[in-house]
C-alpha cells in the first residue's frame, strides 16, 4: 500500500511504521492519522505480523503535535468531532489492538504525538526526547485521551501539573514517572525496539492478545478487570497455541506456536 505521509515495513515479523513529515517535525494531521489507521490495521491483520514499532523519521521528532492549521478555526461541534473521530480512528484503535505496539520516541512527542505514544502498548525513548501536553497553552485541552491515559501512566497530581503548566518533560524524567520504559541513545532507539519485539514475539501471540484485553479491562468504567482476566484465562484453554505452549513445557522443547 502506497502512503504520502508514513512508511511502513515488515522484516522478521515486526511491522515498523514511522511517520515521515520530517519537515513538520511529523505533525499529525488528518491525512497522517488515516494513514495511520490503515497502516495498524493492516499489521494487526497480517498473520506474519507478530509485533508493531511505531517510530517519527528524523533525529528531532516522533511526533511534535498536531496539525494546528487543520483546526484553528473549527466550531464546538466541529472540535467534538475532531477528538471522536481521532480517538476512534487511531488512538483508541491501537490501544485495543491484539498485535503488541511499541512506541520509540525519537526527539519530540507532544501533544497529539505523546497521545499517540500513550496509546502504545509501552514506550521507549532516545536520550534527546521531550514529551508533554502543551493544549493548554493554546486554549484547549488534550483531545485524543491524553488526559486519561497520563494520569493512569504517571498518576493523576503529576498528570494535573503537566498538563496545567503545558510544560515538557526530558527522557529521564519519563522514566523515572514510569512514562516510558527504557532510554537509549537516539543510534541505539530502533535496534533496542526491535531486540524487545524479537523477545515478544517467540511467545504466543494469541496469548499476548488475551492480556493486552485483560489489562486494558481494569483501565476501563464498567469492566471488571479481574473478570476479564477468568475469562481470558479460560478462553487460552481452547486455543492451539495453549496446546503447544504446554506440550513443548512437558516435552522439554522449544515451543513453535501456530499464531494468529
Amino acid at each position: 500500500m502506497a502512503y504520502e505521509n508514513i512508511l511502513s515495513a515488515l522484516e522478521n515479523n515486526i511491522t515498523t511504521i514511522t511517520i515521515n513529515r520530517p519537515s513538520k517535525l511529523n505533525a499529525l494531521n488528518q491525512a497522517t492519522i488515516n494513514e495511520l489507521h490503515k497502516a495498524f490495521k493492516k499489521a494487526d491483520e497480517d498473520k506474519k505480523t507478530k509485533v508493531i514499532i511505531i517510530t517519527g523519521s528524523g533525529e528531532k521528532a516522533f511526533v511534535a503535535g498536531a496539525d494546528i492549521s487543520e483546526f484553528a478555526d473549527f466550531s464546538v461541534s466541529q472540535g467534538e468531532k475532531l477528538a471522536a473521530e481521532g480517538q476512534a480512528k487511531l488512538f483508541d484503535f491501537v490501544a485495543h489492538l491484539s498485535t503488541p505496539v511499541i512506541a520509540a520516541v525519537n526527539g519530540f512527542a507532544l501533544g497529539g504525538g505523546l497521545e499517540l505514544a500513550m496509546a502504545a502498548h509501552f514506550r521507549i525513548a532516545s536520550d534527546n526526547a521531550k514529551m508533554g501536553l502543551p493544549e493548554v497553552s493554546l486554549g484547549v485541552i488534550p483531545g485524543y485521551g491524553g488526559t486519561q491515559r497520563l494520569p493512569q501512566l504517571v498518576g493523576k497530581g503529576r498528570a494535573m501539573e503537566l498538563i496545567m503548566t503545558a510544560g515538557m518533560i526530558d527522557a529521564n524524567q519519563a522514566l523515572q514517572y514510569g512514562l516510558v520504559n527504557h532510554v537509549t541513545t537516539l543510534e541505539e532507539l530502533l535496534p533496542f525496539a526491535e531486540k524487545l519485539a524479537s523477545k515478544i514475539k517467540r511467545n504466543s501471540s494469541v496469548a499476548i492478545a488475551a492480556a493486552i484485553e485483560a489489562v486494558n479491562a481494569g483501565f476501563e468504567d464498567g469492566e471488571n478487570g479481574f473478570e476479564a482476566e477468568i475469562t481470558q484465562f479460560g478462553k487460552c484453554f481452547g486455543t492451539a497455541d495453549f496446546q503447544e505452549g504446554t506440550q513443548a513445557f512437558l516435552q522439554k522443547r522449544k515451543a513453535d506456536f501456530p499464531g494468529k
